[in-house]
């Protein structure tokens, strides 16, 4: 059992919901391993981990401009892992789920990159641009070593994808709440319950909800119908503000996931 499947059944047992916050590897310069361990302790269930790339089409500006930012500063897929292994010197339970573009595991290679990624501790990859029909070498080699391979549904995933998708996945799904790119508008959360609760009907994993959760009562509110609270963008404009403020931008990322796991908490004890 690898350390996401085991978290969720831990969670469940407590029942508790998933907090995984979003970050990008190397922005701000330096920090990343100490905004994930910033993270865990104030709550944190596991991690998404973006890695860099130079044509981040499916994210809005806040993201793609901290893939800009990491790109100018030579972060490779190299250093992200070299920053896994660090985190895992200090912390060997929390799952972290790689996150980004197919190119740059393309120019690594499928075999070098399951590999180091599972040398550094790495659980479970989302590849945004690689769709599962065309997954199949990568997706073999990443559970032969033990490594989910987390899939994408909209909601304009028509159910036949979603069937087909669900025949493949592990670890969880991560069902994409908005019509756009990351950092969209406003929740609907009664849209959002039916179409999770449907998704359901085709799953036997963890559904998870990421794309406008900026607080503590959204995160409370998807909380609710999700297995997962899925929290990027938000954060990701606060380390934007560290080559200005510095350590208190981290410290608000820090408060943000810590008012949104008390809030998911708060909700569930007031049920």
């Amino acid at each position: 059992m690898n350390r996401i499947k085991a978290r969720f059944e831990t969670l469940q047992g407590r029942e508790r919901k998933a907090l995984i916050p979003y970050i990008l590897a190397g922005d701000p310069p330096g920090k990343t391993v100490e905004v994930m361990h910033q993270l865990v302790d104030h709550g944190a269930d596991m991690i998404e981990l973006g890695f860099p790339f130079s044509d981040p089409v499916a994210d809005g500006p806040v993201i793609a401009q901290a893939h800009e930012r990491a790109v100018s500063h030579g972060v490779t897929l190299h250093d992200v892992f070299a920053m896994v292994s660090e985190f895992r010197e200090r912390d060997n339970d929390t799952p972290i789920v790689l996150m980004g573009y197919l190119n740059p595991v393309e120019i690594m290679g499928y075999q070098r990159f399951v590999e180091l990624a599972s040398q550094a501790g790495v659980d479970g990859v989302l590849m945004v641009d690689l769709p599962p029909e065309a997954a199949g070498d990568l997706l073999d080699m990443l559970h032969n070593c033990g490594i989910d391979m987390i899939n994408l549904i909209t909601p304009t995933t028509s159910d036949e994808r979603i069937a087909k998708i669900c025949r493949v996945a592990s670890g969880y799904l991560y069902y994409v709440s908005l019509k756009g790119v990351t950092g969209a508008a406003t929740l609907n959360t009664a849209e959002v319950e039916q179409r999770v609760n449907h998704i359901r009907r085709f799953a036997d994993v963890p559904v998870c909800v990421g794309f406008g959760i900026r607080d503590g009562a959204s995160a409370a509110a998807i909380g609710r119908m999700a297995d997962g609270v899925i929290a990027g963008s938000v954060l990701v404009s606060e380390l934007a503000q560290y080559g200005n403020e510095g350590q208190a931008s981290i410290d608000r990322v820090a408060s943000r996931i810590a008012e949104m796991r008390s809030a998911m908490d708060d909700d569930r004890t007031n049920e």
